[in-house]
């Protein structure tokens, strides 16, 4: 048979957009009146509105020329966040909406009054369509004897059952799901407690949640010694429980962030009572358990985030925002936004494939203009919100798109061409990022807080030991931008790249705090960027299915989605291509992988290679088969910590505990759900077949998951 001719196109721009993507941008993120009549008659009309929002920033005698520039940037490929999207340019119809995606609780001191003002806070920060993260460890734990009320306190985990209910109404009354993310010290009494919490149907499902995870405890456990369990004292219950401090079974001496109140020695560090000791090794054996069933807690290590931080002078993280990649001060926030690499391809599929590094300069210095207008319309709710990001101005500028477009240039994901890809991809956002830092600082002035003078002192000489050999020392006042741009771990990492541009930050100061970060990009990437891969993973799959919230349906709706490279290969190259083909004629090339075909090592190996140039962090997931060796999962996480990433959240599939928001079809086709009815007759239905109930057709899998969950007809 002679050969077939193709036409390759130079770009892959003008893939059309499937349904599913036509129909999350009209549900999520188009602009309708209260009547429902759509305003954005089109997704280029979104961009529009988003471009002219961004641009009325600008000086009257610039807005024109910005509101070009940012259009053009949004056709090209950089795509803000939801909240962004979703509400710049919106405030005719939306007024008390925000505009930013991540914040952090402040601090939850253990009082009654404070830890009710803290849920007071957080409706209002979810109301205004932010997400939240908040630290519950600085709770009491449970039965320990609160005097005031002459009781036992019911413990931190009782207080997040308040908040999750809290979340859930108003994310209902406002139409979109509520995030959160609890955190919790992995020396807090009732950490195994925490680890488990999710076992239980239903609860705390509008949490997500992750342990701060120290060096201490990972040395533990290499090295199989005991780990304290313990809790900061007051001096009126060291006098009552007539404690030793000097007793080192009794007393833990810890470098925690509240010292207001309990006993602190000359060196910042909390004495904290000892409630009992564990192996390490046994607790880590707790946490892998729960995270290969149930896919949490999370794991941040929080030593990292903290050693890395810009912000390192003057922050003491705790807490992240719902998804991991921004861990924010008490009070934080921050602004995101992510460049869909798959538009900067050109000549996909083929031996002359390349990536368009020009215009991907380009375009992050157009994006990083756009992120830091952002500020000005944040929209936030709290006063202590909005000071911390205006003093700051921190942005998360990250990418989608990664593993579609890795497969677009012929490599596949994990493989050592695309680890080299992927962090000269991430280095060219930093550095670029950077120089933009420096030239909005020098037009538009620099954050406030890189002039504000901090005073030094013996924990800072600590920290950084090279300030004691420039010749600082304690009560010394030194600028913030001299401590970011000379001092951070991370800036010092820029100046081995680009020397010249690190000098000039000391003396000018830098735009912003902090520049990049990678989000998980579900709703964007499959709306907006037509499915490209998720932020920096791997196509889940090639065809699968997606479960999404529909308003006034009582399950979740399954809906059939494909991935952009099969759309672009399909669109470029063979019309008939499928993954799983037993035809020769419509199958795929061999670097078409995803998740499943990627191991976790590899998984954690791109991370590795981002995270070198990501100033905050990485949101990824590490996604392994239902029937991976526990064994060998366990050892995905201790290559990680070995690796010096920020956190680690890996997914296997597990029908008995949830459905997942992404599902393959011979997932659901393996598993068998059972339902009970009223009579007592069992019905067992393979998660695939649809199934009539209340009036409604639903999946078999999204029925049980609803039922099993307690969430069937609240959406």
């Amino acid at each position: 048979m002679p050969a077939q001719l193709h036409v390759i196109a130079n770009t892959v721009t003008e893939i059309p957009f499937q349904d599913a993507s036509m129909d999350i941008w009209d549900t999520k993120y188009r602009l309708k009146s209260k009547d429902g009549i759509a305003i954005d008659n089109t997704i280029d009309e979104t961009y529009q509105r988003v471009a002219r929002a961004l641009s009325d920033v600008e000086a009257d005698n610039k807005k024109d020329q910005f509101y070009t520039e940012f259009l053009w940037a949004l056709r090209q490929g950089v795509i803000p966040a939801g909240r962004i999207i979703s509400n710049a340019g919106a405030l005719e119809h939306k007024p008390a909406t925000s505009t930013i995606n991540c914040t952090v609780s402040g601090t939850i001191a253990d009082s009654m009054d404070d830890i009710l003002g803290k849920v007071h806070e957080a409706g209002l920060t979810l109301k205004a369509g932010c997400g939240i993260g908040y630290e519950f460890s600085t709770l009491r734990p449970k039965d320990a004897y609160v005097s005031g009320a002459g009781a036992y306190t019911s413990g931190p985990l009782s207080f997040m059952d308040i908040y999750d209910k809290m979340c859930f109404t108003v994310s209902s009354a406002g139409g979109r799901r509520g995030a959160q993310m609890a955190t919790f010290d992995i020396g807090h009494p009732d950490v195994i407690e925490f680890i488990r919490a999710k076992r239980e149907n239903g609860r705390l499902r509008q949490f997500n949640l992750s342990l701060l995870i120290t060096t201490e405890f990972m040395q533990a456990v290499k090295t199989d010694q005991a780990w304290a369990l313990s809790f900061p004292v007051t001096k009126k219950e060291v006098n009552t429980d007539k404690l030793d401090l000097q007793n080192i079974e009794q007393i833990i001496w810890r470098d925690l962030p509240i010292k207001t109140g309990y006993i602190v020695n000359n060196d910042g560090l909390v004495a904290c009572k000892i409630s009992k000791t564990i192996p390490a090794r046994r607790l880590w054996d707790i946490i892998m358990s729960s995270t290969y069933d149930y896919a949490e807690p999370g794991f941040i290590l929080i030593d990292k985030v903290n050693e890395m931080n810009n912000n390192w002078f003057c922050e003491n993280i705790r807490a992240t925002n719902p998804c991991g990649e921004q861990p924010l001060p008490p009070y934080g926030s921050c602004l995101l936004g992510s460049v869909n690499l798959t538009r900067f391809v050109k000549k996909p599929f083929t031996n002359d494939a390349s990536f368009d590094w020009v215009n991907y300069s380009k375009t992050i210095k157009i994006f990083t203009r756009m992120l830091d207008n952002v500020v000005e319309i944040n929209g936030l709710p709290l006063p202590q919100q909005r000071e911390e990001i205006i003093s700051k101005r921190r942005h998360g500028m990250g990418y989608l798109g990664l593993g579609s477009t890795v497969t677009m240039l012929g490599m596949k994901y994990g493989d050592t061409e695309s680890v080299k890809f992927t962090e000269e991809v991430t280095k060219v956002m930093a550095i670029d990022g950077w120089k933009a830092a420096l030239s909005l600082a020098k037009e538009k002035g620099p954050a406030p807080i890189m002039e504000q003078l901090f005073t030094v002192t013996g924990e800072m000489l600590h920290k950084r030991p090279e300030m004691v050999t420039d010749g600082y020392k304690i009560g010394d006042q030194v600028a913030g931008k001299v401590l970011l741009a000379k001092y951070s771990r991370y800036m010092q990492q820029v100046a081995k790249e680009e020397p010249e541009l690190i000098a000039e930050l000391i003396a000018k100061g830098a735009r912003f705090t902090h520049h990049s970060s990678i989000a998980p990009t579900g709703t964007i990437s499959l709306s907006l960027a037509n499915n490209a891969s998720n932020g920096i993973e791997p196509s889940f799959a090639h065809h699968y299915s997606r479960n999404v919230i529909r308003a006034g349906k009582k399950s979740k709706e399954k809906i059939d989605v494909f991935s952009f490279e099969l759309l672009a290969y399909r669109e470029l190259i063979n019309s008939n291509a499928m993954p799983y083909s037993d035809n020769p004629s419509h199958a795929l090339p061999d670097y078409f992988i995803a998740a499943d075909d990627v191991t976790p090592k590899q998984h954690v190996d791109i991370q590795a290679a981002a995270q070198k140039w990501i100033d905050s962090s990485i949101s990824k997931t590490a996604n392994v088969p239902t029937d991976f060796p526990y064994e060998d999962f366990k050892s995905i996480y201790e290559y990680a910590y070995d690796q010096g990433l920020k956190g680690c959240t890996t997914f296997r599939f597990n029908p008995e505990v949830f459905q997942g928001v992404l599902v393959k079809e011979s997932d659901l086709e393996n598993t068998i759900y059972q339902f009970t009815l009223e009579d007592g007759e069992v019905i067992e239905l393979k998660g695939n077949e649809d199934v009539e109930y209340d009036g409604e057709i639903h999946s078999a899998a999204n029925l049980f998951d609803a039922l099993k969950e307690g969430y069937y007809g609240k959406f």
